[in-house]
């Protein structure tokens, strides 16, 4: 007589692997779907969670993209790492925009920054090699290294220093198997921009070390101030072989719904970076690149227009917030997000409740005045709220009295 196995040791009993089952959920999509969601139940709720333009892509784009869906090559199959010309426009864009010259054979288009960032980890990181990463930080970058099989190791950079890591601080989380500095500049989530001299002392210490740079360049129209600032591999040029960088059409463009983003490195690295690309999606969707074409080789009008816009928005929603008692916003010099400080707020009563945490301060204001915000535990650094002001006017005033109102 045979003893039957537990069912916990069936293979069917493990329903999703270990390494797919440990990734969260993306926060900040996460706060703008239950922002959508009870706006679609009629409550007058204002999102701050969502990382994307307010405006409509630019018609020019749009017009290339309604001819390319005419165009029987465009439905058709292309090469998995790009269509030629996109990946020409874009290292022509890179050469206008950071003064980097680089080759079409450097170059992969993906589908989004996203894949961009989990294919450049995936093509570097081998089990047990370790990814310093700057905090606060954007949702995905820390899943984007687990996944790949690497360790990410965070430093923690707060207000009192600009949200900016120093060399000091990195030195100290560097081991052994540290492989990768991820390098972030504007800033998603705090707006932070590093200055040249800055990028450059970092840049000297990545050298002096044998390090690996992978730097998301998403964001590189969106500063502000006149703040003096680069392309690392340009002002570090001792880096541009071991250097990995990660851009976009989404925000410059207002193309966040289009889905083109791009990788650039050496060529062996993204040659595998393109084979993995090959088998997990093949081409981006022709339509869109075909947009992005149109997007880079446009001029830059729409782009200072919509940067004007927040650029005044920034200094708005910096003012409002700063007006209410126990929080502390620093005016951010990039991208287009704040990130104030929330310390002040918490351990205290607000509602009949004691409130310990930012996460319990983001969902107390939702519920109490509408207000959507993303919880500084997504960036991994509780005790702030970071608001996108990528949002109209009208409801930056409205959303932030809200909160006047609530903390008065």
């Amino acid at each position: 007589m045979t003893t039957e196995a537990p069912a916990s040791s069936s293979p069917r009993s493990r329903r999703v692997s270990h390494r797919i089952g440990s990734i969260a959920e993306s926060a900040t999509l996460a706060v703008d779907s239950r922002a959508k969601a009870l706006k679609a139940e009629g409550r007058p709720v204002i999102g701050f969670g969502a990382g994307e333009p307010d405006f409509p892509t630019p018609d020019y784009i749009v017009e290339a993209a309604v001819r390319a869906c005419r165009d029987p090559r465009n439905h058709r199959y292309s090469p998995a790492g790009g269509l030629p010309e996109l990946k020409a426009a874009i290292v022509a864009k890179t050469r206008r925009d950071s003064g980097w010259e680089v080759a079409v054979s450097q170059v992969l288009v993906t589908n989004g920054g996203k894949q961009a960032i989990y294919a450049a980890f995936a093509s570097m990181l081998d089990p047990g090699d370790e990814v310093i990463v700057p905090a606060p930080y954007w949702t995905t970058y820390p899943e984007a290294i687990t996944l790949a099989g690497g360790t990410p190791v965070t430093v923690l950079a707060d207000e009192t220093q600009d949200y900016k890591v120093t060399v000091e601080q990195l030195e100290a989380a560097r081991t052994e198997r540290t492989k990768v500095l991820l390098f972030v500049s504007p800033s998603n989530p705090t707006g932070a921009v590093y200055t040249s001299d800055e990028i450059r002392a970092i840049g000297a210490w990545v050298e002096a070390h044998g390090l690996w740079v992978l730097t998301d360049e998403i964001y590189e129209h969106l500063t502000y101030d006149d703040v003096e600032t680069g392309s690392i591999p340009v002002l570090c040029p001792q880096l541009a072989e071991h250097c990995v960088v990660v851009n976009g059409v989404a925000k410059t463009y207002a193309m966040t719904g289009w889905r083109v983003g791009w990788m650039i490195g050496p060529h062996d690295l993204v040659t595998a970076a393109t084979n993995l690309q090959s088998h997990a999606t093949s081409n981006v969707a022709n339509v869109a690149q075909r947009a992005a074409i149109a997007a880079l080789e446009g001029d830059l009008v729409a782009v200072e227009a919509m940067r004007t816009a927040f650029d005044r928005r920034r200094r708005l929603i910096t003012g409002l917030l700063n007006e209410i008692d126990g929080v502390l916003c620093p005016l951010p010099t990039g991208a287009f997000y704040v990130y104030p400080s929330v310390k002040a707020l918490l351990g205290r009563e607000h509602g009949g409740r004691t409130i310990r945490t930012s996460a319990e301060l983001a969902d107390y204001i939702l519920e109490e005045s509408e207000v959507a915000a993303v919880p500084g535990e997504a960036f991994g650094s509780p005790g702030y709220l970071r608001f996108s002001y990528a949002l109209g006017d009208d409801d930056i005033v409205e959303g932030i009295t809200r909160l006047q109102r609530l903390f008065a």
